[in-house]
């Protein structure tokens, strides 16, 4: 089991910036890759960042790519996203996940992963609002 807590979202101007940040509990952190996704009002969770379990390697939706940064601590057990240049389409609510360990065998329990479904635990999500 993992326990994932988000903090951080709030209210923000156009062209400002906030720091997510998610903190696990429950399994080994620095064993497994972790996920930051979205959901704004009346539309699909949508993949946002994923970053490997050393945090060598990241991926980043192309909606956000060179704003956004994921990154993580081990030592602390958490994980960032930094957002700057933040738009009102950015407005969502945002959640970070971490993949199951019956999908310990894949690549992308390691290596993270832009699909929803390769995650089995969630937060329980931050709201982050952009206003123009």
């Amino acid at each position: 089991q993992v326990q994932l807590v988000e903090s951080g979202g709030g209210l923000v101007q156009a062209g400002g910036a906030l720091r997510l940040s998610c903190t696990a509990s429950g399994r080994t952190f620095s064993s497994y890759a972790m996920g930051w996704f979205r959901q704004a009002p009346g539309k699909e969770r949508e993949f946002v960042a994923t970053i490997s379990w050393s945090g060598g390697t990241t991926y980043y939706a192309d909606s956000v790519k060179g704003r956004f940064t994921i990154s993580r601590d081990n030592a602390k057990n958490t994980v960032y996203l930094q957002m700057n240049s933040l738009k009102p389409e950015d407005t969502a609510v945002y959640y970070c996940a971490a993949p199951s360990l019956s999908s310990a065998h894949s690549s992308a329990y390691y290596g993270g992963s832009s699909k929803a479904n390769d995650y089995d635990y969630w937060g329980q999500g931050t709201q982050v609002t952009v206003s123009s």
